[in-house]
């Protein structure tokens, strides 16, 4: 089992057992991308890869950080001096949700932490929010916090935000905290605790969804994900609206009319996409998710040509699967670069597969990593709590 080689491995770190070991996954996200900062609306699920934490609780406001995927040496640092842009690095993440915690007045100290993750990085599959909310739903039991899941999501949110520097939106966070196993997550970004789930049955529909991790890493603290939601704040602040959100469908084009030209692409973007999550999950309560497909398909052309965050390796794995056959596919996540989700029929996997893998080798790119995702449960403890074993 992989949370006891995660413990085993926690003992031999630093000298005794931890108090638990949690996981946080990462995430897929069906349709809505970039919405979730303009107060719009998102369907991610959370996959199977996840990030394990055993963890400790220590009373001399130490916290001692160390990752599998590492160098090998522990991290540490007093929880009193943490402050944002003070830890660099991977360790920032977790460390952020630390000063997070105490930032918004709870009773949180040290710790010791183990990571051990499947998630791949820099994929575009949110492995920095699975490293974040790993931390949060540990420390909300290693300190009796009790707090919600959403409100965890936030605490995990303001620790990319402000002490990481990057300002994505809360999706990220929701889906690896609050999905359930066989479900999406449909999130309203301006009132998350208000999230629904929505029967996503693949095997049951005869689909499967394949993610396809282009291995180009993008990285978001570089300076275009903040221009990009600069952009939209900007816009919609000459519409006279608290976000985009709030642009009805039917004044899409007087709108578009009135904006700067290169502002008017990003809020075609935000308004069209928010229309396609409300498309999506009128199809998933049907019961039809083979109709997603071309949803997906009119969801990366906005990404590629409106928002421009596609690139070269996403366009060709998503033009790829669709030739193979695929009923649809896009670009996740952030984009410049990361990976492609394609919705195919079972028993198409290998051939859309090999499509892709084939169209990489052809232009030169590395072949590219394609798993199988199925909608998994999100953050929790993995390991009994303590004295559940001396229950009748």
């Amino acid at each position: 089992m992989r949370a006891d080689r995660v413990a085993d491995a926690f003992r031999r770190l630093f000298g005794d057992a931890p108090d638990g070991v949690w996981a946080a996954p990462g995430r897929v996200n069906l349709i809505g991308e970039h919405t979730d900062y303009n107060d719009g609306f998102a369907l991610p699920m959370a996959l199977p890869q996840s990030t394990l934490l055993a963890a400790r609780r220590r009373t001399d406001g130490r916290l001692r950080l160390h990752s599998a995927q590492g160098d090998g040496r522990i991290t540490e640092l007093p929880v009193a001096s943490l402050a944002p842009g003070s830890v660099k690095g991977w360790a920032g993440y977790p460390a952020g949700v630390v000063w997070a915690l105490a930032e918004a007045g709870h009773p949180v100290a040290g710790a010791d932490l183990h990571f051990d993750s499947t998630v791949p990085t820099g994929a575009g599959l949110s492995s920095s929010a699975a490293l974040e909310c790993a931390v949060a739903v540990a420390y909300d039991e290693l300190y009796g916090l009790r707090l919600s899941g959403a409100a965890l999501a936030r605490i995990a949110q303001r620790a990319e935000n402000a002490f990481v520097g990057v300002p994505c939106g809360i999706m990220d966070q929701m889906a690896s905290v609050c999905c359930t196993a066989g479900s999406a997550l449909h999130l309203d970004a301006r009132s998350p605790e208000h999230h629904r789930h929505v029967p996503f049955d693949l095997r049951g529909q005869g689909l499967r969804l394949l993610v396809i991790d282009t291995r180009v890493a993008h990285d978001l603290g570089d300076g275009a994900y903040a221009a990009l939601r600069q952009g939209c704040e900007r816009a919609a602040a000459l519409l006279g609206l608290p976000a985009l959100r709030d642009l009805p469908p039917a004044e899409l084009p007087r709108a578009l009319h009135a904006l700067p030209a290169e502002l008017a692409p990003l809020v075609r973007h935000v308004v069209t996409e928010n229309a396609r999550v409300a498309e999506a999950v009128s199809r998933l309560r049907e019961g039809n998710a083979a109709a997603l497909g071309p949803i997906l398909t009119s969801g990366h052309a906005s990404l590629r040509d409106d928002y421009r965050v596609s690139c070269p390796e996403t366009d060709l794995a998503v033009t790829a699967a669709l030739d193979a056959g695929a009923l649809g596919a896009r670009m996740t996540g952030g984009g410049f670069g990361g990976s492609v989700i394609a919705l195919v029929r079972a028993g198409r996997e290998d051939v859309v597969g090999d499509r892709v893998t084939a169209a990489f080798a052809a232009a030169g790119h590395r072949a590219p990593r394609i798993l199988t995702a199925t909608p998994a449960a999100g953050a929790r403890r993995l390991t009994p709590p303590p004295g559940s074993e001396r229950q009748p």
